[in-house]
């Protein structure tokens, strides 16, 4: 009898605070996640250097990419800002661009924001130019974030769980084809 492998998730956040709604979602995300399953949230997006073209040998985006190669899957979940994804963001995947670290990877895309729809479109261009292996099942929308959670912190709006969960089975789906 074959011993099945866990499998290791990597979260990265568009945003740079750790209370964020971004965070917030991952944390919850986390939970829902089986007993069998790695997950670590990738905190440092905002410690990259602006990314450039040369062949620079920078620690931190070394650090960075070794640990999406060592990622069976990728969970993203960002805001919008002006429109857009994040700046820290984008240039964490530009670093990943000539690299391949995204080629073929199962990733789920979450954009969490006041509206969101901007974002969450330029999300997908940029995963689809970086080849990573997308689901539309493993991709939420959340408008109007702020509104699901409490004065506390807490989430108010339990069906958030439920997509949250879709999402989950999506990327498990297709991390396991």
């Amino acid at each position: 009898m074959s011993k099945q492998k866990h499998l290791k998730i990597v979260a990265i956040p568009g945003s740079l605070r750790s209370t964020s709604s971004s965070y917030k979602l991952l944390e919850i995300f986390s939970t829902l996640l089986p007993g069998d399953v790695d997950f670590q949230i990738y905190n440092r997006v905002g410690y990259l250097p602006h990314f450039d073209d040369n062949d620079n040998d920078y620690k931190e985006v070394d650090d960075f990419r070794v640990l999406l190669r060592g990622a069976d899957a990728i969970v993203i979940c960002t805001p919008e800002y002006a429109f857009g994804v994040p700046g820290s963001l984008k240039n964490a995947l530009d670093w990943t661009v000539s690299s391949g670290e995204f080629v073929q990877k199962p990733v789920a895309l979450i954009t969490a924001s006041s509206q969101g729809e901007h974002c969450h479109a330029a999300m997908k261009l940029i995963l689809t130019a970086i080849n990573a292996r997308l689901s539309d099942d493993a991709m939420l929308l959340v408008p109007f974030i702020r509104s699901k959670f409490d004065r506390d912190g807490q989430l108010k709006e339990l069906s958030l769980k439920d997509d949250l969960q879709k999402v989950i089975d999506a990327l498990l789906r297709i991390t396991h084809d």
